[in-house]
């Protein structure tokens, strides 16, 4: 095995063979005492990390790899990964793995803006389909909601405004600021998503990173692009074709 030009990286697939092994001897221990399948908890999570890059191994093993080598290596640590029982050589899976840095980290957050009074307020731009709004977040607020000079009730559909309201449920921000939207185009959904996405992009400055980044997993941060397909010629709709008849 020493006698190769890359003594490192195959010492790191005979550790990697030893492993399954022991693991496997385990399993079978396990199912002799009457435990036919592991639970759930007894596999290794690799959530929020990923593979080091060829180069990256490279540099740990201090020697050159093929990309064959490079593929090579992660079948062999993914068959130990999959495991039922691989959580108990978490640390060394974990070896291999660098943690996946976070967007709201490399995202520039604007800094709160304060009035002449010390209050924080916060502006944004929204849009969906071909409504835009723009909507100011203010602190200390009561939840007072404005929309064009009106109040929640200038959206007439519960869905709407229940639409509306999600970015200050999801952060528990409601009660605790005062928003103010001004909208413009046609249709009340498309006018509600646009107030939505502006609310929401507002109310990052208000926020810490851990909670701006559960927002953008929950996909507030994120305009919604959706807009009605146009119809095609020779067809009834967009994607509704004419009843074909033989005769």
């Amino acid at each position: 095995m020493f006698y190769t030009g890359r003594p490192n990286f195959y010492e790191v697939l005979h550790e990697i063979t030893w492993k399954v092994l022991c693991l496997n001897e385990y399993e079978d221990k396990m199912i002799s005492t009457g435990v036919l399948k592991a639970d759930e908890n007894e596999k290794v999570n690799l959530g929020g990390t990923q593979w080091y890059t060829k180069s990256e191994l490279e540099e740990l093993l201090i020697e050159k790899l093929l990309d064959r080598d490079y593929d090579l290596f992660l079948n062999c640590i993914n068959r130990l990964v999959s495991h039922p029982y691989s959580r108990r050589e978490k640390d060394f899976i974990l070896k291999y793995r660098k943690k996946l840095k976070a967007l709201t980290e490399t995202m520039e957050i604007p800094p709160l803006k304060y009035d002449e009074n010390g209050v924080a307020f916060m502006d944004a731009a929204g849009r969906r389909k071909h409504c835009n709004a723009v909507v100011t977040v203010r602190g200390k607020g009561t939840g007072k909601i404005t929309i064009n000079g009106q109040n929640l009730s200038y959206f007439d559909r519960i869905q709407d405004r229940e639409q509306l309201m999600f970015p200050l449920h999801f952060t528990g921000m409601l009660h605790k600021v005062d928003v103010k939207a001004e909208v413009s185009g046609v249709g009340t959904s498309a006018q509600s998503g646009a107030i939505r996405h502006a609310m929401s992009l507002a109310l990052r400055s208000f926020l810490t990173t851990d909670e701006v980044e559960r927002m953008r997993l929950a996909g507030l941060l994120t305009r919604d692009i959706r807009r009605k397909e146009r119809k095609k010629p020779g067809q009834e709709g967009a994607r509704r074709k004419y009843t074909w008849k033989k005769r």
